[in-house]
């Protein structure tokens, strides 16, 4: 069999989801896809009181891109030996967020304004890592939004040692819009990242924003090199569960099922509650989606939300809520999802 490309589909780095726990859970469901953290800050790692909080992960989550917040070459370059030193799979800089705590940081969606900036810093990680750089942005920022101007920003940064751009395909607004707002009322420019990809032939083009199944996933695979899904795989987590047989030509030795899943993340959670400030909640949160559009899926929503936070509350809790479930669809084969 030939090598995997983890980057042909991806789960996005999403805040205050996109943890290790979220990461752990996602990965039982797809073995091959690329996984990322949630960005983090160069300031939160190398001065803050506990950046292994944002570092930490468990070998079972690779492959695994640390995503980086920043705008100075130098902390940027320091942040990328530390993450070549954890054994990150790779690095990805974050230039489209758009939200005013990342502006007022000077990073993020405006740094598509400075182009020769962001290929400062993608050099100065380059120097200092032997690990993949990328960068994820958007196809533009404000008035700073013809297919021209994001051209021109791929071609002086690729030139800096970036071959994968991650593309985000809607423009941001800075001003005006909320971060939610921007995942969603700027217009879809698919076509534009399609084009990125035919113009740049040697660079790895990676599409983002709108895709909601593996359907989608392998659509957009005939025009780009990868794509990426975002809090539709975080909702419906279950949309992944065909990935590997269908976008990696992978399938599992044995039929991937819910309940596997489920059973797979009991002894994690196990694991979880004997560590320090380790809870329940933190695991199952992320669950709650595995049953989207189920039948039972409101009584194992119910069950995981409101027990998890009694005392003595523990992995077994999984174990009943199943009970609320029939069994035809906690065992349903992941192969045999619509094609």
């Amino acid at each position: 069999m030939s090598a995997i490309n983890p980057h042909r589909l991806s789960v996005a780095p999403m805040m205050d989801w996109s943890d290790r726990h979220c990461r752990y859970f996602l990965r039982q469901i797809c073995r091959n896809c690329l996984l990322y953290t949630e960005m983090v800050t160069t300031g939160a790692i190398l001065r803050g009181r506990d950046p292994q909080r944002f570092l930490d992960f468990s070998d079972e989550e690779l492959p695994l891109a640390l995503q980086l917040g920043g705008d100075d070459p130098a902390d940027l370059a320091r942040c990328a030996r530390i993450a070549e030193e954890w054994g990150y799979t790779e690095i990805n800089l974050n230039v489209g967020c758009p939200s005013d705590r990342v502006q007022s940081g000077r990073f993020g969606a405006c740094l598509m304004r400075v182009p020769e900036q962001v290929a400062e810093m993608v050099a100065a990680m380059r120097a200092a890592t032997r690990l993949p750089v990328t960068v994820k942005h958007r196809v533009g920022v404000d008035e700073l939004d013809s297919y021209e101007d994001m051209a021109r920003f791929v071609e002086r940064v690729s030139a800096a040692g970036c071959n994968t751009f991650i593309v985000h395909a809607r423009k941001a607004w800075l001003q005006g819009l909320s971060p939610a707002e921007n995942r969603t009322v700027p217009p879809l420019r698919h076509t534009e990242v399609y084009q990125l990809k035919a113009d740049f032939p040697q660079l790895n083009i990676e599409l983002n924003g709108g895709v909601t199944s593996i359907d989608e996933v392998e659509a957009h695979l005939a025009h780009v090199d990868g794509v990426m899904l975002g809090r539709a795989a975080y909702h419906d987590p279950w949309i992944l569960a065909g990935a590997d047989a269908r976008v990696f030509d992978r399938p599992a030795a044995a039929p991937l099922t819910r309940r596997r899943v489920i059973e797979a993340m009991q002894p994690y959670a196990e694991k979880v509650l004997q560590i320090p400030h380790g809870s329940l909640h933190a695991v199952t949160r992320h669950m709650l989606g595995l049953f989207h559009g189920q039948p039972g899926t409101r009584a194992w929503k119910r069950l995981l939300s409101t027990r998890v936070h009694q005392v003595g509350a523990g992995p077994a809790l999984l174990e009943e809520a199943m009970l609320a479930l029939p069994r035809e669809v906690l065992e349903q084969p992941a192969l045999s999802l619509p094609k």
